[in-house]
């Protein structure tokens, strides 16, 4: 394909996506809607997390290996936002659009200071396009609980000093009816961060039904 193909290919996008012409488009991205960025790279470093840190827009980074064996290449990587589709993929019933809830792991010592004393939590990893959409935060306190116990309504969700992390603060967390692990099942307990639907959650009676 020539780039005067590329380049017809293009505007006949944006004309079908509702724009005017190229101008208008760079227009509506620059002045009218949050800019995210994606750093591909194949290994990431503190050095690097404290550059995007000091952005003013939202980043994720992709770690993209490629490895050579005489003419077979393998190439290592984790797909972009691979943790939303696997919410969606394994529920089945829960689209991106409807993910407004971060669930996250919390040692006891750290959930009583800073979840239920400041009403904050801190330095999680939030995916860059999820950062709008989150409403809500639940905290999924470890072993010996292994349940969800408590959920607040998110404030403001800002990034935690020069690292590429994020500090979230919200309104007076509220204690639920606990979402225990289940017994039957390995590998469930949230390790990172993961997404879900505030009203999926409530109506959970397992962590199972939450994801």
């Amino acid at each position: 394909m020539s780039n005067e193909q590329r380049a017809k290919q293009v505007e006949e996008g944006l004309i079908r996506a509702g724009y005017r012409n190229i101008d208008a488009f760079l227009e509506s991205l620059i002045f009218e809607k949050p800019l995210y960025a994606v750093v591909i790279i194949d290994q990431s470093s503190p050095e690097l997390e404290n550059v995007l840190g000091q952005l003013t827009l939202n980043t994720d980074i992709i770690e993209f290996q490629t490895f050579r064996h005489n003419d077979d290449y393998i190439h290592k990587f984790t797909p972009f936002n691979a943790e939303i589709r696997e919410v969606t993929e394994a529920t089945g019933n829960l689209k991106p659009e409807e993910l407004n809830t971060i669930v996250v792991a919390a040692r006891e010592e750290g959930f009583e200071r800073e979840f239920l004393g400041n009403n904050r939590w801190y330095a999680i990893r939030v995916s860059a396009s999820m950062i709008d959409r989150l409403k809500y935060i639940a905290a999924y306190q470890v072993s010996p609980v292994s349940a969800i116990t408590y959920y607040a309504e998110i404030i403001s969700i800002d990034k935690y000093q020069d690292t590429n992390k994020y500090i979230v603060h919200v309104k007076e967390p509220v204690k639920i009816k606990p979402i225990p692990l289940d017994k039957d099942k390995k590998g469930l307990a949230p390790q990172a961060p993961r997404y879900t639907a505030i009203d999926k959650l409530l109506k959970a009676r397992k962590l199972s039904e939450v994801f």
